[in-house]
């Protein structure tokens, strides 16, 4: 939506969202103060008078208004958090449930299915396009019928895993493999080729194979025999006579399978837990392995079979049904979050295509072809920076949103000076950075329409930014001032002192525990010699970990060991495990408290009060508030 546009729907909606109150010259329209009275109201046991509230409220925009004239707003570690939660309270406005409802229905058809997944695969790097070439070419002859499926797969899949068996890597299921991988297999007809098949580290082609109905997962143990292909005719059988060894003597006791699989399974991995394995789907072991764990019945054991790794003999525990819609919808809901995961960049594409619409958006692509053709030859290099982002270089518009234009300058402050010397890697982290720009930039034209046009959103955003300049405030005007000046605390104590009095003694000193006495001897020692200054920070150097000490003012029964040391109480243990002797040192016995020190907590907390009620006077006296008392009447009503 245009800057104009946005203006005449907020003045708009300010028509239609009287002001109620006026603090320090900023507005307060009357839809803010009834959310918050609102949420006040639901929050007490008894409902507020109205007039107390709006005593209260004033203070609390007044502390805001103070905020702000100290600048706190402008506080980087602010601007950080605020940035963070206005963009996490726009997600859920902005997510297309729709189209994520679709990815969701996608992958559970896929679900209640498996595939025969037959390929040819190149492994890739960044920026390269040389093995995307390649299979492009492989793909025409195969097309044309002018070679072997099998003998091109055997020639040049870098797949050495099925490469010998025509690509062929039997039956998978969903939710296993990269989505364009998996959506090729899925959905390309049987018998045809598919065309170039991308993911992050490989490009495939893929020959559409058999469907059939899933067999969910299913839970198994094994053992095994290594002996890999190309192994000697001697190395062979003598693994063979082992497994049948192995599988003779469970023939006869089923029962010993785990203690066989711990003590004889080549896989030491699963031997420890009595050779079971996770469990596991199509296409997710070798295929004779899989045909075997799914052909059996449950607490079936198999005779031995070879697969590429050695000789097994398995055992199945149990099957588990497929996947569930509610799984396939919290692993779609997870891989919509990781950047990593396809279906991230194509929620991100779909939502910027959506809101680029929305709001008018328009990508000039001269501006960015020329900053592409120069990084095709240089990078990106310090020229970069200097011809694309200052001068008239950085005040072509990349982005436009109706009258309002995003510059080039704007779009290079987020690349952070950053130097890439490689044309090609240059081009790709490039490309992946301009699709977040213009999708940040198109979210933030919907959080401006957000913030204008939805109460809700508005209200949320204004009570969190409030909160949060009130609760920095509140920290620097009232309790840090208390809790970090030692000196005014004591000097409020000194003036306040006839407000502190106990109804009981208190022991003043320093409460030792120690490892044992040997210890113990050594720290009284040691204090005997310290001036009292050092002699906390001293001790805790020289008996780090050996003993615990504390610089007390303890009432009688408050505390077992000082009652125990002191007050003639029965006798315990140190608090501490591990630790045997403990001891007071310089105890003093006292009827009222000397110092702040001594009621620390309660005259912290008067002090505050004292410092916040001062605060409030200042307030008043500083800001002035307008309250319109025709829109109150309104809420009164």
């Amino acid at each position: 939506m245009a800057g104009g546009a946005l203006a005449a729907v907020a003045a708009c909606w300010a028509a239609k969202d009287p002001v109620i109150m006026t603090v320090n010259g900023v507005d307060v329209p009357l839809s803010e103060f009834e959310y918050l009275y609102r949420k006040n109201s639901r929050q007490q046991l008894e409902p507020q008078p109205l007039s107390e509230y709006v005593e209260m409220f004033k203070l609390y925009k007044l502390k805001v208004a103070d905020a702000i004239a100290d600048r706190l707003d402008t506080l980087p570690s602010f601007k950080k958090e605020m940035e963070q939660y206005r963009a996490d309270l726009a997600a859920p406005y902005m997510a297309d449930s729709a189209y994520i409802r679709n990815l969701v229905a996608e992958e559970f058809g896929w679900s209640k299915q498996e595939a025969e997944a037959r390929h040819i695969m190149k492994f890739t790097r960044p920026g390269d396009k040389t093995a995307r070439a390649t299979l492009d070419s492989i793909r025409n002859v195969l097309v044309q019928g002018t070679s072997s499926w099998d003998e091109t797969a055997l020639k040049y899949s870098d797949d050495q895993g099925s490469n010998t068996n025509g690509g062929n890597m039997g039956y998978i299921s969903a939710m296993k493999f990269p989505y364009s991988f998996e959506k090729a297999v899925f959905t390309t007809p049987e018998g045809v080729i598919s065309e170039i098949v991308e993911t992050p580290n490989t490009v495939h082609i893929i020959m559409g194979g058999k469907k059939r109905p899933s067999r969910g997962k299913v839970l198994t143990a094994h053992i095994l025999k290594m002996c890999p292909q190309g192994a000697t005719p001697e190395e062979e059988a003598k693994a063979k006579h082992e497994i049948d060894s192995l599988y003779a003597a469970i023939e006869n006791e089923p029962a010993s399978f785990g203690l066989t699989a711990r003590n004889n399974s080549d896989d030491k991995g699963s031997a420890r837990q009595d050779g079971r394995l996770p469990a596991f789907g199509a296409g997710e072991m070798v295929p004779e392995f899989d045909e075997v764990a799914f052909s059996i019945a449950d607490g079936q054991i198999s005779r031995p079979f070879r697969s590429r790794f050695g000789w097994h003999i398995l055992q199945r525990i149990k099957g588990i049904p497929g996947s569930s819609e509610e799984d396939v919808k919290h692993f779609i809901l997870n891989r919509i979050n990781n950047p990593q995961d396809a279906r991230f960049r194509m929620v991100l594409d779909n939502q910027t295509a959506k809101l680029m619409a929305t709001h008018n958006g328009k990508v000039n692509d001269m501006a960015i072809e020329e900053m592409t053709t120069y990084m095709s030859a240089n990078g990106i290099d310090s020229l970069f920076y200097e011809r694309f982002g200052k001068g008239k270089g950085g005040e072509m518009p990349v982005i436009t949103f109706g009258k309002n234009a995003i510059k080039r300058a704007d779009m290079l402050k987020g690349m952070h000076q950053r130097i890439v010397p490689d044309p090609k890697s240059a081009i790709g982290q490039f490309e992946q950075y301009q699709s977040w720009f213009i999708n940040k930039s198109a979210r933030d034209q919907e959080m401006k329409r957000l913030e204008a046009e939805e109460p809700e959103y508005r209200n949320l955003l204004n009570e969190y930014r409030d909160g949060s300049l009130l609760y920095e405030a509140s920290v620097r005007k009232v309790w840090d001032k208390a809790s970090q000046d030692p000196e005014a605390l004591e000097a409020f104590f000194k003036a306040h002192r006839d407000d502190y009095k106990w109804d009981k003694p208190h022991v003043k000193g320093y409460l030792v525990q120690a490892l044992n006495d040997s210890v113990a001897q050594e720290i009284k020692d040691l204090m005997s010699k310290t001036g009292t200054d050092s002699m906390v920070y001293t001790v805790r150097k020289n008996f780090k970990g050996n003993m615990q000490i504390d610089h007390i003012s303890v009432g009688k029964g408050d505390n077992a060991m000082v009652d125990y040391l002191v007050f003639d109480g029965p006798k315990v243990s140190p608090r501490i495990t591990n630790f045997q002797s403990m001891f007071m040192f310089m105890p003093r016995i006292i009827d009222q408290p000397e110092e702040a020190a001594d009621v620390r907590g309660q005259v912290t907390t008067d002090f505050q009060n004292l410092l916040q009620e001062q605060w409030n006077e200042e307030l008043r006296r500083k800001y002035p508030v307008k309250v319109n008392e025709k829109v109150l009447k309104k809420v009164r009503k």
